[in-house]
């Protein structure tokens, strides 16, 4: 793996949107791990280096905004994109205010999407050690 290749965790339910993600991202160039339900996915955004963690609200075992607001308890200030197929503007803002740093609702525009990822990506060029975060979140 090249130093400058970004690597993102998938935290998502649905198996063919993961793979349909997974395939789009790892085309762009990124290097993508995958969780399909919340506890795998806490386990895997705070053992290994990620530089984005793609998190869907709705997980079995334990919601996306609990392993949210749990990454950011342990410390580790990754950016995370929420996704999620609710259309309300509570969730979006509990999300964000658990520590998400976006938040897009499906279906949403491949592009879009990816556009997202690279300003998010952008805005957070630190190693994961760098990352850990001294702050912590509710």
């Amino acid at each position: 793996m090249s130093t400058d290749q970004k690597s993102i965790l998938i935290i998502e339910d649905e198996e063919a949107l993961r793979f349909t993600l997974s395939s789009c991202l790892r085309g762009e160039g990124y290097v993508v791990d995958t969780a399909n339900e919340g506890i795998d996915g806490f386990e895997k955004a705070t053992d290994h280096p990620f530089d984005l963690i793609i998190l869907d609200i709705m997980l079995p075992s334990r919601s996306g905004q609990d392993v949210c607001r749990d990454i950011r308890r342990a410390g580790i200030a990754t950016p995370i994109l929420l996704l999620t197929s609710r259309n309300q503007k509570t969730d979006a803002v509990l999300g964000l205010r658990l520590g998400a740093d976006d938040f897009v609702t499906k279906p949403f525009n491949a592009a879009e999407l990816l556009a997202r990822i690279e300003a998010l990506l952008r805005r957070a060029p630190l190693s994961f050690w760098q990352r850990r975060s001294p702050f912590r979140f509710i």
